[in-house]
């Protein structure tokens, strides 16, 4: 890090209209003391969108091009099936918009996100976790047909990839012009990111070569295998090859449609599976030791950054992306043995001097 003087700012010169314009132009983060000797890895930072998570530019591309095409009327209920991340981004897109907003969400993703979803005003409908991602998936598709509501269709919609060519890839581009840049690694969830911003850098940097990651026991994409579809590209039913995993956010039990894109056309160099324990240690590291707060995908995405340093010739610039913030995780493993109370040493603490300890 560097030193300087007083540390200054002076405004960004503008003021927004509303909190949906203060969506991307996230900061590329250099991590010094993680990196591999002799390489460097910066970390796109997609926490500081408003609600904390790369899908608020997903749901702002949803719900703006579906009310420009006239599919969403003003007032129409929105509904759609999440993990979390782009429900967060629906309600606060939704509630800024005037949108009622349902949510489908299997039972077994934290429980902050749903309290965030209804705190922004949204009513999140719970399915069994027996039934994976392809149930809260079919839920969201019943609902919409019974009332009459607009289907978000996160998994399909072509809104997806579009915002991440048009924000996300320009903004690597502006931060990295003139600059070295080797590889940029990214997990998937819908595979909107990776789909974007690889039409993005293959036209305008096709030297970056591009790394996906998934969990290592739900590696659905190097199985090799299809993906089953009904005739609206929508997952049939779930990929043989998928298992449940602690990466919240990462890889359904199917391919979505925008991820086949990226499969098809070979947007990307190499897959990499991780663990899901890697991500959580190396989402802590980030925390301890670069002051990062991340949740588990983030820190599984910073592990293969580090695998793929790690190997590549000295001098290396690695991008990785981060896609939302820690705090989504209190209730998950990514806080096992953080308490509320005291630890032993913090008594020690406390009780090495003499005033204002608790009885």
């Amino acid at each position: 890090m560097k030193e300087a003087g007083y540390r200054t700012t002076r405004g960004r010169g503008r003021r927004y209209d509303g909190i949906v314009d203060t969506i991307g132009d996230t900061p590329c983060i250099r991590i010094d003391s993680l990196s591999p000797e002799g390489r460097t890895v910066y970390a796109k930072a997609e926490f500081f969108n408003p609600a904390a998570s790369v899908k608020d530019r997903l749901a702002v591309s949803i719900i703006e091009e579906a009310r420009r095409s006239g599919d969403l009327a003003p007032g129409q209920t929105v509904v759609e099936a999440t993990s979390g991340n782009t429900g967060v981004g629906l309600a606060m897109v939704c509630a800024a918009m005037g949108h009622p907003l349902v949510i489908t969400m299997a039972e077994s993703f934290s429980i902050e996100r749903r309290k965030l979803m209804r705190f922004l005003g949204a009513k999140v409908v719970l399915t069994p976790k027996a039934e994976k991602g392809i149930g809260m998936y079919k839920k969201a598709v019943e609902l919409a047909e019974k009332n009459g509501w607009f289907l978000a269709r996160q998994f399909e919609t072509e809104a997806n990839a579009r915002i991440h060519e048009n924000t996300t890839g320009p903004e690597i581009l502006a931060d990295f012009e003139g600059q070295r840049l080797d590889y940029l690694v990214t997990g998937y969830g819908t595979g909107g990111t990776v789909t974007g911003v690889a039409r993005c850098l293959r036209r305008h940097r096709p030297d970056v070569k591009i790394v996906l990651s998934e969990p290592d026991n739900a590696a659905i994409v190097s199985s090799g295998r299809g993906q089953p579809r009904t005739a609206s590209g929508a997952p049939a039913e779930s990929h043989p090859d998928w298992q449940p995993h602690p990466i919240q956010g990462w890889t359904p039990d199917f391919v979505p449609l925008v991820l086949q894109e990226s499969i098809d056309r070979g947007y990307y160099d190499e897959v990499i599976p991780v663990s899901g324990n890697d991500g959580i240690e190396w989402s802590r590291r980030l925390a301890r030791e670069a002051g990062v707060l991340t949740g588990i995908s983030g820190g599984s995405t910073f592990a293969v950054a580090r695998q793929v340093a790690e190997r590549a010739e000295p001098g290396s610039v690695v991008l990785c992306m981060l896609a939302d913030t820690g705090e989504r995780y209190l209730s998950s493993p990514l806080f096992e043995g953080i308490e509320e109370g005291m630890s032993a040493a913090e008594e020690a603490l406390s009780r090495s001097t003499p005033g204002f300890q608790l009885p």
